[in-house]
């Protein structure tokens, strides 16, 4: 069983002293202690025991690198020569906390209880019972590894609750990001539905104005009073999208548009000089708002389009109610002439148009017709009443 893979040497500083500290002080420690000791009883010579201590003590410096082949030699060393009580101690700790595999850490753990039983000296004297040289062993052994199991499964714990913590950030960050982006297109999309569509016809209406004014003077005030009414229209609207944009204010439940504002919306085309025909096959008041305003908003802006490629190019306006569905159209013939007017058109409409319905569940399709002009053709469905 793995418990991931081998730590840094020295992730930080901090640990680097730290690590170089235990080594130098436990080889000190051990190598005085085995050197002023009184070894009679033990077949090692003490100046090696001390010199064995001394080396142990030092290889602690790669506890966290090593602590499998470090736990060997240390058992090695304490069995075989009987030095490295301290440095032991740590070293068993270290295969606890920082070695990879549990299998392992069993079986050197077993390995040092069964060599400290059956070499005691120079602790213990070859004379005690053997379960008390058992017994001995164990406390020396299990303390430390079973502490350093504890330890590194708290690292691990930690390191892995602290990499969660990062990737939620992350996705937090993510999110509101995507959350940034989708409003900067809602905003976009509502602005170029408020002031694009309504400016565009005003664009036309002034066109036409300046061209009849002088001949026509009765006209001409019927097409001011047009462009005036649309921008109050326009001006409403706008002050609609900036009571929803701003935080905290409640601008009130939006208009749901009625089948005679739909007749409005195409009577201010025609009276834009646009050859249109409306043919619709629903009920009045039927549709759910949001699909009531997404109609208008296709119109709204298939018309729009019309006025600034096809100029007074027939049009013919679809809307048809299933139980089930919602379909419209707007077909234009292809153009007699170019447009008297210099209307600037980047794509971005249809783009929210598409947007629109798709968040309904519908499709849009927009193209060139067969026999030439354009056609805008929507579906959304309609929700299940019971």
């Amino acid at each position: 069983m793995f418990r991931g893979p081998r730590p840094a040497r020295w992730p930080t500083k901090r640990s680097r002293v730290l690590d170089v500290s235990l080594a130098v002080g436990s080889a000190a420690v051990d190598g005085l202690a085995l050197w002023f000791l009184t070894l009679d009883s033990f077949w090692a010579p003490r100046g090696v025991a001390a010199v064995a201590a001394f080396l142990v003590g030092l290889a602690l410096v790669v506890r966290r690198r090593h602590p499998v082949a470090l736990a060997g030699l240390t058992i090695v060393a304490g069995v075989g020569l009987g030095s490295g009580l301290t440095s032991g101690l740590i070293a068993l700790y270290s295969l606890g906390a920082y070695a990879a595999s549990r299998r392992a850490v069993t079986c050197l753990a077993a390995v040092a209880i069964t060599g400290f039983t059956l070499q005691p000296e120079p602790g213990l004297s070859h004379d005690e019972p053997l379960l008390l040289r058992l017994v001995v062993a164990a406390v020396f052994v299990a303390p430390p590894v079973l502490l350093g199991l504890y330890m590194g499964t708290r690292k691990q714990l930690i390191a892995s609750l602290q990499e969660r913590t990062r990737r939620l950030e992350r996705e937090r960050t993510l999110l509101a990001e995507r959350a940034r982006v989708e409003e900067r297109a809602r905003i976009a999309r509502e602005m170029h539905d408020v002031v694009a569509n309504r400016v565009s016809v005003m664009v036309v209406h002034a066109s036409a104005l300046r061209a009849i004014v002088a001949r026509d003077p009765e006209r001409a005030a019927e097409t001011a009073a047009v462009i005036g009414d649309m921008g109050r229209q326009a001006l409403e609207e706008l002050r609609q999208v900036i009571g929803v944009l701003r935080l905290g204010e409640d601008s009130g439940p939006q208009a749901t548009p009625t089948l005679a504002d739909l007749r409005e919306l195409v009577d201010q085309s025609g009276a834009a000089g646009l050859k249109v025909c409306l043919t619709t096959e629903i009920e009045d008041g039927a549709l759910p708002p949001e699909v009531a305003r997404t109609v208008y908003r296709v119109i709204q802006e298939a018309l729009t389009n019309v006025h600034k490629h096809a100029g007074d190019a027939d049009t013919h306006v679809l809307i048809r109610q299933t139980p089930d569905v919602i379909e419209m159209s707007v077909e234009n013939a292809p153009a007699d002439a170019e447009p008297g007017h210099a209307l600037p058109g980047g794509g971005n409409g249809l783009v929210g148009l598409r947007e629109r319905v798709t968040a309904l569940g519908g499709s849009l399709q927009a193209g060139p017709r067969p026999g030439g002009g354009f056609a805008v053709h929507a579906r959304i469905p309609l929700p299940v009443t019971s």
